[in-house]
């Protein structure tokens, strides 16, 4: 069930909580919420929430490269998504913590790379927190921790307002990622809080911290 973890006051930043939510339904929940962005019905809005496993592809059909027939994800339990977002394919599983922002970027003066940027250092906060150092890397949204991708980034942006947004790994099942070529991109080793650290980390230690993080750095 969806919860706000911040009740906002006129234009302070809401923050939704969806749970483990599929993948589908978060999708129309963004839509609609977008909609209403537009309009100025609603202030800026982050959902933040797991997803059952997934396979989604992106706008950018060279880098959809799939290890697997889309039959095969099927026979797994794996739904496999069309989205309109930047990048190449991609996938979510539990102990993945999402966040889909709903931003209005005309208001905040925020070009599409400013934004992406902004995204990745609230990533590299919330991993700092949890023990992982990680870096961009010039020309390749997302986080990187030595040789592994530790988080994704795919946005899209319509009339001013943002949707999609980044995954981070904190204690996925990493396995999901031998199905297909992340990002489209050869010899990537997909990696995780957990596998950096060796230890497990409560969700709703991470949800909390990047709640703070997301009021930080986009109230």
């Amino acid at each position: 069930m969806s919860r706000p973890l911040e009740t906002p006051t006129q234009n302070k930043l809401r923050i939704i909580d969806c749970g483990i939510a599929d993948y589908r339904q978060v999708l129309r929940q963004q839509e609609e919420v977008h909609a209403q962005r537009v309009v100025g019905q609603v202030p800026d809005t982050v959902l933040i929430c797991e997803h059952p496993a997934v396979v989604t592809l992106g706008a950018r059909k060279t880098a959809n490269r799939l290890l697997a027939e889309p039959g095969q994800l099927a026979a797994q339990g794996i739904d496999l998504v069309e989205v309109t977002r930047g990048g190449g394919v991609t996938a979510h599983n539990p102990g993945q913590l999402v966040l889909y922002p709903i931003l209005d970027l005309r208001g905040r003066g925020l070009s599409a790379g400013q934004y992406v940027r902004t995204l990745e250092g609230i990533g590299i906060g919330l991993l700092e927190g949890l023990g992982v150092q990680a870096q961009r890397r010039t020309g390749l949204p997302g986080l990187w921790v030595a040789d592994g991708k530790i988080a994704s980034v795919g946005v899209r942006i319509s009339k001013g307002v943002t949707l999609h947004g980044m995954a981070i790994n904190i204690q996925n099942d990493l396995g999901i990622f031998d199905l297909l070529i992340p990002c489209g991109l050869d010899d990537i080793r997909m990696t995780s809080v957990l596998k950096e650290t060796g230890r497990p980390c409560p969700m709703t230690v991470a949800k909390a911290r990047l709640a703070d993080l997301l009021i930080t750095h986009l109230s």
